[in-house]
């Protein structure tokens, strides 16, 4: 942990280090949520950032490269699984599962999370569309389903029964020692996968629709042409992708207080090069219309909005520090009641 040069305000450090007395308290184990009656502080930042900065305007819109990227990703992950079909569980299978599948994955649940936001193409059914096929390599449909969701999130950020990234109570009292958050850790990917149909359905689509079909159907041919193990493959993959792997730190890293008055963080690391420049969060939920690959433009922009800032230095570290720490659980996140007309 590091204290900034800055008067301001701290600047976080996850390392095996414990906190200093600018974090919250170390020893104290939380029961409840961090309640706030407050607005979310992105719209206010965004706000002032476009009146001192109209020129950030210019960094709104698409990437045209994501579909190359997310093309090579989707080619690759389906290579390894057919080369390795027969060498299910053998050593070389874990080594490559966990170090090329596993980032391949997490990556694709990165671009997914860019499409959503319709940053890889000009018109929405394309991004759509794309985002169906982006979502193959993960195994199972999710695409549709997570827009929705995210949106969400951005418009009503920590919000009771809306916003589905936030653990639920059963999550904060179940896992409460060094014990319970590496489980929880190891089996993150399904926590939020199933976490969102238990607090918040969503009404099936036409679009949910398309998604399966077209999911179950290549997933279909590649089985019936190359057997179930470049399919256990991919599934392999994608639990590796949110379990205990360096780039999942930032599932956790985002949102989770570790500094008091401080709910959403930014990573500045050399892992943002294999997420889609995620790391930047504070500046993606500022300006969620500008593209993961221009976001270090908009912190170079408005440099006084942002470092200043609690910073995450290390996503494994954050991963070490919320299984060691008491005081950090499930409990560690910001929530807001729900509005009166929702």
């Amino acid at each position: 942990w590091e204290q900034s040069n800055s008067h301001t305000s701290p600047t976080l450090c996850f390392s095996v280090m414990p906190p200093n007395a600018n974090s919250k308290n170390e020893t104290e184990v939380q029961h409840d949520f961090m309640w706030v009656y407050t607005e979310e502080p992105h719209k206010t930042r965004r706000e002032e950032i476009m009146k001192k900065y109209p020129q950030v305007k210019k960094l709104f819109g698409y990437d045209p490269n994501t579909k190359y990227s997310v093309t090579a990703l989707v080619l690759m992950q389906f290579a390894f699984g057919i080369y390795l079909k027969d060498q299910l569980w053998s050593p070389l299978y874990f080594v490559v599962a966990y170090v090329f599948g596993a980032t391949a994955n997490h990556a694709l649940f990165l671009a997914i999370h860019e499409l959503s936001h319709n940053l890889g193409f000009k018109n929405k059914d394309h991004n759509r569309m794309f985002g169906m096929f982006a979502n193959l390599p993960i195994g199972l449909p999710y695409s549709v389903a997570f827009k929705g969701y995210h949106m969400e999130h951005h418009r009503y950020q920590g919000t009771d029964g809306i916003d589905t990234d936030v653990p639920t109570r059963l999550e904060g009292l179940l896992f409460t020692n060094a014990l319970t958050k590496t489980l929880f850790c190891f089996f993150q990917i399904l926590f939020y996968a199933l976490r969102p149909m238990a607090v918040r359905r969503q009404t099936f689509t036409l679009h949910h629709a398309i998604n399966w079909v077209f999911q179950f159907t290549i997933m279909y041919l590649l089985v019936s042409t190359f057997g179930w193990g470049p399919y256990i493959y991919l599934l392999t993959s994608s639990f590796l992708a949110g379990s205990l792997h360096p780039c999942a730190g930032h599932f956790i890293a985002e949102h989770y207080v570790f500094v008091e008055g401080y709910e959403t963080y930014s990573y500045y690391g050399p892992l943002n090069k294999l997420a889609y420049n995620v790391g930047y969060h504070n500046e993606h939920h500022d300006f969620p219309f500008i593209p993961g690959s221009r976001l270090p433009q908009l912190t170079a922009m408005a440099p006084e909005y942002y470092k200043d800032l609690p910073q995450v230095k290390s996503w494994p570290g954050t991963i070490w520090n919320y299984i060691v720490l008491p005081n950090i659980s499930p409990f560690s996140r910001v929530k807001r009641p729900a509005p009166k007309d929702l």
